[in-house]
């Protein structure tokens, strides 16, 4: 078994749902294999998490992960 070097990076994810839009914590694993960098499987069920929550106007369980906006069309 060969040891892979593993490094986790602090990054943010922008979910943008309806008129809300929630700004989220994540580490990104960051491997040498070509699939990096990745979501750990915590980080990813997170973005679930706060994607179903804004797809059902749910901001304040939304809120619990990240910042949460409120998106207002500019009317050009």
């Amino acid at each position: 078994m060969t040891h892979r070097h593993m490094n986790k990076q602090p990054s943010k994810k922008l979910i943008h749902e309806g008129r809300y839009l929630a700004e989220v914590n994540v580490e990104l694993v960051v491997t040498e294999d070509e699939w990096s960098p990745y979501l750990t499987v915590e980080d990813a069920c997170k973005l679930n998490d706060v994607r179903e929550a804004l797809k059902n106007g749910e901001t304040t369980t939304a809120a619990r992960y990240g910042r949460v906006f409120s998106l207002t069309p500019i009317i050009v």
